[in-house]
């Protein structure tokens, strides 16, 4: 079973995404198998830039059974591939108090994988409620219009 898209669910949920980036991320060969194979997982991941360069950490990236040699570890610090211009703004964002780099997910892109970095504050509890009761009217609302279109269409 091919991963097309690894998602961060647990992201969207805790915290507000004020900007999105786009990055490769420097892998091993048997890596880039794993994750063919949907043996990633970013629930915990988070980006940080350090000494002008941008890095991955946290990302479980579960070892190739069948690799042949050069077997990784599964939670090392990986390189984030972005243009210098890029590094600096995400520099300055994480410079403001509260703002942090977060992993919203990891896809296929011209046969090569990116991690979608999302700038982002974190949400307070009655933020996640506001958003469940949202989500909870919107479905009522989808129901409804349904209903009333199957009765009256």
């Amino acid at each position: 079973m091919a991963a097309e898209t690894i998602l961060n669910r647990k992201a969207l949920r805790d915290f507000h995404i004020l900007q999105r980036y786009e990055a490769g991320i420097e892998l091993k060969g048997s890596e880039v198998k794993s994750i063919r194979a949907g043996k990633a997982n970013i629930g915990d991941a988070f980006a940080r830039i350090e000494k002008g360069q941008a890095f991955l950490h946290n990302a479980d990236i579960q070892p190739y059974e069948r690799a042949s040699h050069e077997v990784p570890a599964a939670k090392r610090v990986r390189k984030l591939l972005l243009h210098r211009l890029e590094i600096d703004k995400l520099y300055g964002e994480t410079a403001i108090a509260g703002r942090t780099l977060v992993i919203l997910s990891l896809y296929w892109k011209n046969g090569r994988l990116k991690a979608e970095i999302g700038v982002a504050t974190g949400k307070v509890a009655h933020d996640k409620r506001a958003d469940l009761k949202k989500r909870a009217t919107d479905r009522e609302t989808e129901r409804e219009v349904s209903r009333f279109n199957r009765k009256h269409g």
